[in-house]
């Protein structure tokens, strides 16, 4: 199981709507993703356009995987910024995996400005078979 957690992710949304995006954060921007399952891993997908993948920090921590990156500002140096809506600066995000997931396997990948991560299930989190022995008869149960 997957849990993530991003407590000021609304209030930043908010704040961005009413007050429009503001140049460099002094938080760190939230990343956006998706998760799913396939068969027998969950699969993770952030968004980072345009981040250098040798900015990119994964690490996992007490079941909490961390991602961190930053994206720099692409303006030449003496240049007037006339427009500014490109988020840039840190971004963050962790996720708190549960005890089914194997975090001693993950694999990362970076494509397209897409950082994809593979979490397989853990072998004591999947289903098996027990085998209940009565006198001379043998049968398998599923758990």
């Amino acid at each position: 199981m997957l849990m993530r957690t991003d407590p000021f992710r609304e209030l930043d949304r908010w704040a961005q709507q009413v007050f429009g995006q503001q140049g460099n954060h002094t938080r760190p921007v939230a990343m956006p993703m998706d998760a799913y399952r396939a068969g027998e891993q969950f699969v993770v997908q952030f968004d980072l356009p345009g981040v250098e993948p040798a900015s990119i920090d994964l690490s996992v921590e007490r079941n909490v995987l961390t991602v961190k990156a930053e994206r720099h500002q692409a303006i030449e140096e003496g240049a007037e910024s006339v427009v500014a809506e490109r988020p840039y600066g840190v971004y963050s995000r962790q996720l708190f995996l549960g005890e089914t997931l194997d975090t001693e396997h993950i694999e990362a990948h970076y494509d397209s400005g897409v950082l994809t991560l593979r979490i397989p299930i853990a072998a004591q989190a999947k289903p098996r078979k027990i085998e209940i022995q009565a006198g001379d008869d043998h049968r398998q149960l599923t758990s």
